[in-house]
């Protein structure tokens, strides 16, 4: 059996992901109404594809002069990812039938449709906008568990990883990162915002693809340069902070004109996120507290962010929408819900990872 040589774990990368995922799940509670306290929560994505690509290329880059094979690593990956995939798809058909089998629109949907979104979903295989199996009728790629989509895309970028970023000189990853950040500057401030490539209408692919690769191959390069800071200290809670702030802060300012928004979210993405990966990884001695509560997070992140959507779904089926899919009620006649609706998100992935995520793969990652 092939032993590869083991590094230092990242303990507050992990905690900082299950803070992303959290402000994920307070952007997605607020989503359908006229006020947020997270109106950049969708930018914590952008914050995930930065640390899969730091963590990526510094768990792998090494691990390929040690023999490691195309194979094995796209088993280790299938095997991390994968399982929490096609229970998001299974959690999504129950909820889809909870609320009644239909659209937004409320037109009935074939039991046989479902069946076929599911099965699309567990096989990462994404839907046209209009398609069918389109079970909700708003063109999510994946519409029984609309955050798929960014799985989707991190596997293209652990594809791309495996068959050519890798590979590249660590000056012609620098000009990719440069390259593709660009577009991302110029997609942001065009379209007024990121919080794209969840459909396949107007460009959603292409623009989904920009999304994740500026922050993945950035990441990566970073693994490759990585030089801890000095002195750092108190680094999880400084970055869980200002991970908060990114997607609450322009409250303070008022409303932003588009273009004003988009450039916010590129700053964000293509300055702020790297800082923080570098930042969180110059400290490797942390405090016990500070460990315990980042490896729950940690374990929790990638469960939640699964499993969290499809009771979403039936949350904003309760609120009922008008006929341009606005929400007809108001936070004051569902707040004990929307309250309720996190700590079941909470308590249904520790589940997942407790009784089905974890044993799971610990069972396919046996020799």
């Amino acid at each position: 059996m092939l032993q590869f040589q083991q590094k230092p774990h990242y303990d507050i990368l992990d905690g900082l992901r299950g803070v992303a995922a959290l402000m994920v799940i307070l952007y997605h509670v607020f989503e359908c109404f006229d006020w947020t306290p997270a109106p950049h929560g969708y930018l914590a994505v952008d914050f995930f594809f930065v640390l899969s690509g730091f963590v990526i290329g510094y768990a792998y880059d090494s691990r390929w002069r040690e023999g490691l094979t195309l194979g094995q690593f796209f088993k280790r990956r299938l095997i991390r990812l994968h399982p929490m995939v096609v229970m998001g798809a299974i959690i999504g058909v129950i909820c889809f039938f909870l609320q009644g089998g239909v659209r937004w629109d409320g037109t009935h949907v074939s039991t046989g449709w479902v069946m076929v979104a599911m099965l699309l979903g567990m096989f990462m295989l994404p839907l046209y906008s209009g398609a069918a199996a389109d079970v909700r009728g708003n063109g999510e790629m994946f519409p029984l568990n609309g955050p798929s989509w960014s799985l989707f895309f991190e596997y293209i970028g652990n594809i791309l990883y495996a068959l050519l970023l890798r590979r590249l000189p660590t000056r012609w990853l620098a000009l990719l990162a440069v390259a593709s950040g660009c577009c991302l500057a110029y997609i942001a401030v065009g379209d007024g915002y990121l919080g794209i490539g969840w459909t396949m209408a107007d460009g959603g692919l292409w623009t989904g693809l920009v999304r994740m690769l500026f922050p993945y191959t950035v990441g990566m390069l970073m693994a490759r340069v990585f030089r801890p800071v000095k002195g750092v200290r108190s680094a999880f809670w400084i970055c869980a902070f200002i991970i908060l702030l990114v997607g609450c802060l322009p409250l303070t300012f008022g409303d932003l004109l588009s273009w004003q928004n988009g450039l916010y979210d590129a700053l964000c993405v293509i300055l702020v996120f790297p800082c923080l990966v570098w930042l969180a990884a110059s400290q490797l001695s942390i405090g016990t507290t500070t460990q315990r509560v980042s490896h729950l997070l940690g374990e929790l992140s990638y469960p939640l962010y699964m499993v969290h959507y499809p009771l979403m779904y039936l949350f904003y089926a309760h609120m009922g929408f008008d006929g341009n899919l606005v929400s007809v009620a108001k936070m004051q006649d569902v707040w004990p819900v929307a309250v309720t609706l996190p700590l079941a998100c909470i308590l249904l992935a520790y589940l997942c990872w407790r009784f089905y995520d974890r044993p799971l793969r610990r069972y396919l990652s046996r020799d």
